[in-house]
């Protein structure tokens, strides 16, 4: 499949850029470029890994001609750079207008412009009935490349995406915080404790990159099935694990924060095509003929329930103790702290 093939990651710096660096890495992929406007991080992977396949690019996505740059001879596009913290993205809404919105339009651009074959742009369940900043923008996000996948013959760029949940112990999220928490002897803050959360590996997400690259169709969300767990019930499932006796503290939710997280609305789901472990929510292909589709509209509408957080199957503490345990991040901090005692 990616056989000789040159891949891009944008955003390829970031946790899951990483992870879908390594996932190929020692294929027989012919090269992977990494594009991202972090020279720190792309030093410190340059290092660690010493491998001729990877390239590194500077640049950012809000800067096309630093995107084209990147593109010559490339022939798929994985688009994974985004601004992704929800209070940072409500405190500076436009900055997540130009990287989220502005910079996958020039994504696209380039890679249509370089007749890149494919190229997969990575969404998130925040985009879905969206309420903060960070969700907006993605929503947005996912309608330009919509809008271009319509356009663009799919034997020249076939444009797609993909919508997952929270990624377990990636960047900035609430496992580490906990970790370092109760590392540090300090009270676990937790937002609401009746809150749920998508609960899906870096290594998952990954995956479903890889069946949408496989599967989906020109303007195609794809979105894989995962289970949830409630905040409150994690805090106590890594107290268990790190055998420790931290307070939980219950601050309230930050800026923009929902109760729960949907990954397909009610309209989508009217739509959608289950593929056993995953949804495939087709794009509507209509067009601007207004006065066709108003006269002759879709007499059905959704009564089924969205899919989110709440209705997805629930994970008990024992569940949740196994589903961290098969993460690397949380095996080795278990270990340091085995190590120290």
């Amino acid at each position: 499949m990616f056989s000789e093939k040159t891949l891009l990651i944008t955003g390829g710096t970031g946790s899951f850029g990483n992870a879908v660096m390594e996932r190929f890495l020692d294929t027989n992929v012919k090269e992977i470029r990494i594009f991202s406007r972090d020279e720190k991080k792309q030093d410190d992977m340059r290092k660690k890994y010493k491998n001729d396949k990877l390239k590194f690019y500077l640049g950012d996505v809000r800067d096309l001609a630093s995107v084209k740059n990147s593109m010559y001879g490339v022939d798929f596009v994985f688009h994974a750079a985004a601004l992704k913290q929800v209070p940072s993205c409500e405190f500076f809404p436009l900055e997540a207008v130009k990287t989220n919105i502005l910079g996958t339009d020039n994504v696209i651009t380039a890679s249509i412009d370089y007749g890149i074959k494919k190229v997969i742009c990575l969404s998130t369940d925040k985009a879905a009935y969206p309420i903060n900043a960070m969700g907006i923008s993605k929503a947005m996000m996912e309608k330009v490349f919509i809008a271009k996948a319509k356009i663009i013959s799919s034997g020249r760029t076939l444009i797609c995406g993909t919508r997952y949940g929270n990624v377990m112990a990636s960047r900035g999220s609430v496992i580490p915080t906990f970790i370092e928490q109760i590392k540090s002897g300090q009270p676990l803050t937790v937002t609401n404790p009746n809150m749920t959360r998508f609960l899906m590996s870096l290594e998952e997400a990954v995956e479903l990159v890889v069946f949408a690259f496989q599967n989906a169709e020109a303007g195609d969300i794809m979105v894989q099935k995962s289970p949830a767990c409630l905040i409150g019930d994690l805090a106590q499932a890594l107290k268990e694990l790190f055998h420790a006796d931290n307070e939980i503290k219950v601050i309230g939710t930050r800026h923009g924060e929902k109760l729960y997280e949907t990954l397909l609305t009610r309209e989508e789901f009217l739509t959608a095509k289950d593929l056993g472990g995953f949804f495939r929510v087709p794009a509507d292909k209509r067009d601007l003929n207004y006065d066709k589709y108003f006269v002759e509209g879709d007499k059905k509408l959704s009564i089924e329930e969205e899919y989110n957080s709440h209705n997805t199957q629930i994970l008990n503490k024992e569940q949740i103790k196994e589903k961290l345990l098969s993460l690397d991040y949380v095996k080795n901090e278990l270990k340091n702290i085995q190590v120290r005692i």
